[in-house]
């Protein structure tokens, strides 16, 4: 389990080197980076092995930074739905165990939804929205957001959003220049990868 543990890390850390890079650049704001996806891609082909020998790689297997690095190695493998829906129910599954948490899950399956099109339901996506703001993703029965928000240990909605834009600021990340066509290039995007029909 350490050769395991001591890969995960290693694809985690070049993830966010190769995200700090693009980001440093600009290049990172300008729609799915190639070579970020192919980070991503080979990462999540290395998570698929972990999932075939050992189920969900949770903290007792692999200690937390080696179940940390497994489950940003799964939210970031965008352009593998197959493998992020096997990871949430590996997840919901280990979550009884207490080896996984209910944020990480909260993270992913909104992510999930918003990829398939549909409502997000703790508010943890982001993207512009047509005014040139960075908001949160269609999120379900907004009326209960801050209590299912609480329940899983994220801040109220209103701080998070505060947050996430001034995050975006200091990165650097700016509205796209043309909103419907960013809009339409995901959905291209989505389609081509097994998101949506």
């Amino acid at each position: 389990m350490a050769d395991f543990r001591d890969d995960l890390i290693a694809a985690a850390r070049r993830d966010i080197e190769v995200r700090t890079q693009l980001a440093q650049s600009g290049a990172l704001f300008g729609g799915y980076h190639p070579e970020m996806e192919a980070v991503h891609l080979e990462n999540a082909a290395l998570l698929e092995r972990v999932f075939d020998a050992v189920g969900w790689p949770g903290r007792k297997l692999l200690g937390d930074e080696g179940a940390s690095a497994a489950f940003l190695i799964l939210q970031h493998a965008i352009s593998r739905p197959d493998l992020q829906r096997r990871g949430l129910a590996l997840m919901l599954e280990a979550i009884p165990k207490g080896e996984a948490n209910m944020l990480d899950a909260a993270y992913l399956s909104d992510r999930i939804a918003v990829f398939e099109g549909g409502q997000q339901t703790f508010g943890t996506q982001f993207d512009w929205d047509a005014a040139g703001q960075l908001s949160p993703a269609p999120i379900r029965d907004e009326a209960g957001l801050d209590d299912r928000r609480a329940s899983v240990g994220l801040p109220p909605m209103a701080d998070t959003i505060a947050e996430m834009r001034a995050s975006a600021a200091a990165e650097g990340d700016a509205p796209p220049a043309d909103h419907a066509q960013r809009r339409a290039e995901f959905d291209v995007w989505a389609r081509r990868v097994g998101w949506r029909a």
